[in-house]
């Protein structure tokens, strides 16, 4: 196991994502061939959040260039592309991209996977893109600002970025199941939080053996101001309640949050 103070977050994310991507979970599972027909029809759908998309958020995809910002998988990029778009796929982890490629091959879609850091964009030119679809996922990296600052970069005039994440309240409770068994939420974390920073010593070596990605809880101000300091307009804004609820927090309020900017 790497010191902790030298590991390469990036990396091992990467590794844990890989992972996932061979172990058939949830979010590493490649649409159906009958629900990319269903695309190609006309039929289709994607989740920014569990819930339903508001339906102006993407409206017709026909000819639109759109990044899939880390969300491969062979989910949303899929079922865009067989939609009518113009999709790049962008993601840390080949394991996942690798679901994408799979889809495209299976079905004879066309798309583009790219391997990347969410925080730097740099091999895509300025305005690129007309939509960025960014579903839950930045909570893999330490700063989320980066992030929002190489989105707008890489869009258009007029483009369109719709972003997902967790409510950051979901970070401050103690896990212990014990406590949940209880009914009883107890703080444990201030915001902003870090694995690396906050777990305690055997829970992070724990976490690290296993495999398990590391996450960081950003701020409200970080994920939502720190789009309008990078230059979008909130234009739309959703909760959503998480299906099958992780925390005990889950069942008392919506803990995911999805937003609509747009780039002047």
């Amino acid at each position: 196991m790497p010191h902790t103070t030298s590991l390469d977050i990036l990396r091992h994310n990467q590794a844990a994502w890989d992972h996932q991507a061979a172990s058939d979970c949830e979010w590493s599972r490649p649409v159906s061939s009958e629900t990319i027909v269903a695309a190609r029809a006309g039929r289709w759908s994607v989740q920014l959040t569990p819930g339903v998309l508001p339906a102006d958020w993407l409206g017709d995809v026909r000819g639109q260039r759109i990044l899939c910002l880390a969300s491969a998988g062979g989910q949303q990029g899929p079922v865009l592309a067989a939609a009518g778009a113009q999709v790049t796929v962008f993601d840390a982890s080949q394991g996942q991209l690798e679901q994408d490629r799979l889809v495209a091959q299976r079905d004879g879609l066309t798309l583009t996977t790219v391997q990347g850091d969410m925080r730097d964009l740099s091999t895509f030119d300025d305005g690129r893109f007309d939509i960025i679809f960014h579903p839950i996922s930045n909570h893999y990296v330490p700063d989320v600002r980066p992030v929002w600052r190489e989105a707008f970069r890489v869009l258009r005039p007029g483009g369109r970025l719709l972003a997902s994440f967790y409510n950051p309240v979901i970070f401050v409770g103690d896990r212990d199941a014990a406590l949940a068994q209880q009914g009883l939420i107890r703080p444990a974390y201030a915001m902003p939080y870090a694995d690396m920073r906050d777990l305690p010593p055997e829970a992070l070596e724990a976490k690290l053996s296993s495999g398990e990605a590391l996450v960081f809880g950003h701020s409200l101000t970080d994920l939502i101001a720190g789009q309008i300091e990078a230059g979008f307009q909130i234009a739309g804004f959703q909760e959503d309640h998480a299906p099958t609820p992780r925390f005990l927090i889950d069942r008392y309020l919506p803990t995911f949050i999805a937003t609509l900017a747009r780039k002047p």
